[in-house]
């Protein structure tokens, strides 16, 4: 399975694509971090972004994409801007008929490290090693990005086949 993971942000976006089969270590194909000028006007920030992201789907073909679940921060600007950033990666997945994901930020840690509680900086280590690269993604954006993709693959493909199954059910087709 290839999964494309976003790490929504508005002025820096991470971007990963891994692939790879629950159980085992993933392969990383490629990641990146989309920019925006914080000085743009608000549209073309976003219109880049789509743009950047589609291209980005349609390059790399995933299976599926995961994203970053939007979670309450502090300062409301910022989490308007990661908000909007969480649709436009929604939608370019959703736009190329894929299966879209959302995950918390303590799923993905604990999917990556063991614990729901680590910090960047034992995340970024987990993913290094797990993609076995010699040196850590950055900037921490892209790191988060490939810890998405990397959850999603492990985890993903439960919930998958999980809600599958209930469709079935629900359709009176499996008991």
């Amino acid at each position: 399975m290839r999964v494309l993971g976003v790490d929504p942000g508005l002025t820096r976006c991470g971007v990963g694509v891994v692939e790879g089969v629950p159980g085992r270590p993933c392969t990383l194909i490629a990641y990146y971090v989309v920019h925006t000028d914080p000085d743009d006007d608000l549209a073309l920030r976003l219109l880049h972004l789509d743009r950047s992201l589609t291209d980005l789907v349609a390059e790399h073909r995933p299976d599926s994409v995961a994203v970053e679940r939007v979670f309450s921060q502090h300062n409301v600007r910022t989490v308007m801007g990661t908000a909007q950033a969480s649709g436009i990666a929604v939608l370019a997945g959703a736009r190329a008929g894929l299966p879209v994901q959302t995950y918390t930020p303590s799923e993905v840690k604990a999917a990556v490290t063991g614990s729901g509680q680590a910090d960047k900086a034992q995340m970024t280590a987990m993913v290094t090693r797990l993609l076995r690269l010699a040196e850590p993604p950055r900037p921490a954006d892209a790191a988060d990005a490939l810890a998405l993709a990397i959850c999603h693959v492990w985890r993903g493909g439960t919930r998958s086949k999980l809600a599958a199954a209930a469709d079935r059910v629900r359709r009176g087709g499996a008991r």
